[in-house]
């Protein structure tokens, strides 16, 4: 049979009111009281669900986290670790989590409107790089806290808003920076045009990083993919023509640099005897083929717990100050770059 809080207040001999203010660790309450009524519930196997510890806060006790509409089509391998690392973190605290895409793969609906409307959540984090002006209006006037996780939407960059993210620039600036200290002057960049800006950003330290050692840059050192592995395979077998005139390539995410491993190979290039390879992310692939590829680290862990720690402060206090933290990545040096 299960115990409910009408129950555990009878054995406590105290109202049902003070049963969930306990549950819910409120201050007006003694702490003798709370270890009396905890104490009980414990014993009788009663359920903490999150009706039960939100009857007088009203909370639901579940983040919502909003993956990006661009999965459909790309399915973006280092996305998991984002997503995992997230749940992970939400789940130590105790919170449930509803992952959602920004919109509703069949009826178009957006989630972000329908998770605050039904009230089923208590905070979101955010990882849509490109809101609609409905989900702004929406965001702007809800009380709902919310905190934006590796992407900035546009409306947001010139405004105070939480926002938790990989310093993407300084990623870019430290491959270009490793791989010209090692000797190399002629560098081949692969980025990809998405939406969300990092691959820009990626270029542009690129760019900075050749300025510093007062290397040129000119544009036909940049080549475009889609973030896909074939895509990094297709620019080196479209692009053969002009392989001699690099000594490295820095691809600016490890599924395209391993596609461009594969096809360096494919043409009796090797890795890193004849070219230098670096990618960014860091994904599980980057240590499944030889040679194991040196890659820019995204820091997924400390960003997760960094993106709900923030959350749940804000969730935990009336605080009103928005904080954008950017944190910095790290080069993981491995074969493929020929340098130990």
């Amino acid at each position: 049979m299960t115990i409910t809080t009408k129950d555990i207040a009878k054995m406590a001999n105290v109202s049902q009111s003070t049963v969930s203010r306990c549950l819910n660790d409120s201050p007006m309450i003694s702490e003798k009281t709370k270890k009396k009524v905890l104490k009980i519930a414990e014993e009788h196997g009663f359920q903490f669900n999150a009706n039960a510890r939100s009857l007088s806060a009203k909370k639901t006790n579940t983040i919502g986290v909003i993956l990006p509409k661009s999965l459909f089509f790309s399915g973006e391998v280092h996305f998991r670790s984002w997503q995992n690392e997230l749940i992970e973190s939400l789940e130590r605290m105790e919170f449930d989590v509803i992952v959602s895409f920004f919109e509703n793969r069949f009826t178009k609906q957006n989630n972000i409107k329908r998770l605050i409307a039904a009230k089923k959540i208590d905070g979101l984090i955010i990882l849509e790089p490109s809101l609609n002006d409905e989900t702004i209006a929406i965001l702007e006037k809800t009380d709902i806290p919310y905190i934006f996780c590796k992407y900035l939407p546009p409306f947001y960059k010139t405004r105070e808003v939480d926002f938790v993210c990989v310093d993407q620039y300084k990623g870019g600036y430290i491959a270009a920076d490793h791989l010209i200290k090692n000797g190399h002057k002629k560098i081949m960049c692969i980025s990809a045009n998405h939406i969300g800006g990092e691959f820009g950003l990626r270029t542009e330290g690129f760019k900075a990083a050749l300025h510093d050692y007062s290397l040129p840059y000119h544009d036909n050192m940049l080549f475009y993919g889609n973030a896909t592995f074939d895509s990094g395979y297709r620019v080196i077998k479209d692009n053969v023509d002009v392989l001699r005139d690099f000594t490295a390539i820095f691809a600016q995410n490890d599924l395209m640099a391993l596609g461009a491993i594969k096809a360096l190979r494919e043409l009796d290039i090797y890795v890193p005897q004849d070219i230098a390879v670096v990618g960014f992310d860091d994904i599980e692939l980057s240590t499944l083929y030889k040679p194991y590829l040196t890659t820019v680290q995204q820091p997924t862990k400390e960003i997760a717990a960094l993106t709900c720690k923030r959350l749940i402060d804000k969730l935990n206090s009336s605080e009103t100050m928005k904080q954008k933290l950017e944190i910095s990545p790290t080069l993981v040096i491995r074969e493929s770059c020929g340098i130990r």
